[in-house]
């Protein structure tokens, strides 16, 4: 089983003086997440170390702007995914996940390519006292899938096309974004505007800082 020592000692392998420390993230107090402790940032960073950032980010020792109201907005709306079987893709530190499983999920899945990805979500589970599953991949489900949850994935091109699929393998699909203003789906509805920021405070760039909120349309 994972620890935040052992999470915390993959990261060092790219910045040797990461540290990591549980914290809230402003949109959903209710949830306590291993991230990134960006006091250790003193100085400039070695350049070989900040080119091992850029080659390997530890994307789940952020909790991104669009992920927290996802987290939230179904925190606040439990029946969205109360009693159903939850998937939520690219789930990072699984904040979205961790949502769905307080808010009632009968079973929640995250699921993430990123191999620590999915050890910062084990450990994030055990430490809010929930359970939950971790796959690498849909093909890794089995059961029927009443909720899909995504969060910020649309900034790769090659998702696009999952938008429909996503839409065709669940009963629902509930989706933020902060990188796109309109949707490359008819499928899909907007359900609500918001602005938060990344949390720690990665100071981006204004425009990211609106997250859209999404759902698919009923077929």
């Amino acid at each position: 089983m994972p620890t935040l020592l052992s999470l915390q000692e993959q990261m060092q392998r790219t910045l040797k003086k990461a540290r990591l420390t549980f914290t809230t993230p402003p949109f959903c107090p209710q949830i306590s997440l291993a991230l990134f402790d960006p006091q250790v940032l003193e100085g400039p960073i070695p350049h070989d170390e900040a080119q091992a950032i850029v080659a390997e980010p530890a994307y789940w020792s952020f909790c991104w702007a669009s992920g927290q109201v996802l987290a939230s907005y179904i925190l606040n709306n439990p029946k969205w995914v109360k009693g159903k079987r939850v998937v939520d893709i690219g789930s990072g530190s699984g904040v979205v996940a961790l949502a769905a499983a307080r808010a009632g999920a009968k079973t929640v899945w995250a699921c993430d390519i990123d191999e620590d990805a999915l050890q910062a979500v084990q450990v994030n589970a055990e430490h809010n006292g929930v359970e939950l599953h971790c796959i690498k991949t849909l093909d890794d489900i089995s059961d029927e899938i009443d909720v899909l949850t995504a969060a910020d994935v649309l900034y790769d091109r090659d998702n696009h096309s999952l938008l429909d699929e996503w839409r065709e393998r669940s009963g629902a699909v509930l989706l933020a974004d902060s990188r796109m203003k309109t949707l490359p789906s008819e499928h899909f509805e907007l359900l609500e505007t918001h602005e938060a920021r990344t949390w720690p405070d990665l100071n981006e760039f204004e425009e990211f800082n609106t997250v859209r909120l999404y759902r698919s349309k009923t077929r």
